[in-house]
């Protein structure tokens, strides 16, 4: 009998997600080696999935409705101009939305999988995690005004630059395929789209499409969900033996080692959302030189922990590598471009 439940177990383990696996796994070793930090890990992991549940929910029903009512090959239409005007928009696009580093990943997927090329999003996907209408209003409050708008120059700028390198490197289709296999593929060849269907929203009225709305949320939710759960437990791990308010004491001056420690200390200390305003606020009030504080804005914007494992899971390996290469010189171009003005 022990023999029979031993088996089913294992049957069960080899078809749970690995993900998942994964997260019980740090879980319970925590439990095993220190119960009070896997307490406080769970509860930062349950707490950072519902202060990001509203905009993850946005942005994986704008996804769904995109797919079912064909809204994705018309803005893929949009997005599959002329190079430069496409680019350009879709940077202007990433600034004005507001969609944060985890929650754009559904949209990026969706228009991955409607064969926008990859420039236009690789330009929407830098820059939509570095602004937003309602982050800008947030900077007003604890930022000079010119600091803020330069901040928002900064994010369409990584945004444009990263989307004409992509643009660059991409034209003799080095980076095709794209996707992961099963990430779903593109339905049609590469900037065609005159055979696109026509966009309608009352997808809910067509079978097909309302299970392919289905069947989208169903899918992106769950995809999403586990990669962050799993990142912000181990997320949880770096806050508690990485405090930000220890490395605006230890690189908070002008050293030549200030920007480069900034930018990549800002990967896996960075605070997702808007409660990072204040935390870059707080951390040059401690000292911290601007240039530094705008690589560790920047670079953990971009290549957050819970993003970076999203992004690698979406797109084979030569597309995360660059998102991350990008993501880091325009975070160091930026902060030491920053440094000059504001020092």
């Amino acid at each position: 009998m022990s023999d029979m439940v031993l088996d089913a177990v294992v049957r069960r383990v080899r078809r749970t997600d690995p993900v998942f696996l994964a997260t019980i796994a740090i879980a319970g070793v925590l439990a095993v080696i220190v119960p009070q930090q896997a307490l406080d890990s769970i509860v930062f992991a349950g707490g950072a999935m519902l202060s990001i549940l509203p905009f993850l929910a946005a942005s994986v029903l704008f996804a769904a409705f995109a797919k079912a009512s064909g809204l994705d090959r018309q803005i893929a239409s949009v997005f599959s101009g002329a190079p430069l005007r496409a680019i350009f928009a879709a940077a202007l696009f990433g600034v004005a939305s507001p969609f944060c580093s985890c929650g754009v990943i559904p949209v990026i997927a969706a228009l991955l999988a409607a064969g926008v090329p990859l420039g236009p999003v690789m330009a929407f996907w830098i820059a939509s995690p570095l602004m937003s209408p309602e982050k800008f209003m947030v900077m007003l409050g604890a930022f000079p005004l010119d600091f803020s708008i330069a901040s928002a120059l900064a994010a369409l700028a990584m945004g444009l630059g990263a989307g004409f390198a992509t643009h660059v490197f991409a034209a003799n289709g080095r980076f095709d395929p794209i996707l992961r296999p099963g990430m779903g593929p593109s339905p049609c060849p590469p900037n065609r789209f005159d055979d696109a269907p026509p966009v309608l929203p009352p997808f809910w009225r067509e079978a097909e499409r309302k299970q392919a709305f289905g069947g989208a949320v169903a899918e992106s939710g769950l995809f999403l969900a586990k990669w962050l759960l799993l990142a912000f437990m181990i997320e949880s791990l770096m806050v508690a033996y990485l405090p930000a308010e220890r490395i605006g004491q230890w690189f908070g001056n002008d050293a030549w080692w200030a920007i480069p420690v900034g930018v990549l200390v800002g990967i896996p200390a960075y605070l997702n959302g808007y409660a990072a305003v204040p935390l870059i606020s707080g951390l040059m009030e401690m000292g911290m030189s601007t240039g530094a504080a705008v690589g560790f804005m920047f670079a953990g914007g971009v290549t957050s922990i819970p993003a970076a494992m999203a992004v690698f899971a979406l797109v084979r390996r030569p597309i995360f590598i660059s998102y991350i290469l990008l993501g880091l010189a325009g975070s160091f171009a930026m902060a030491y471009a920053a440094q000059a003005v504001f020092a």
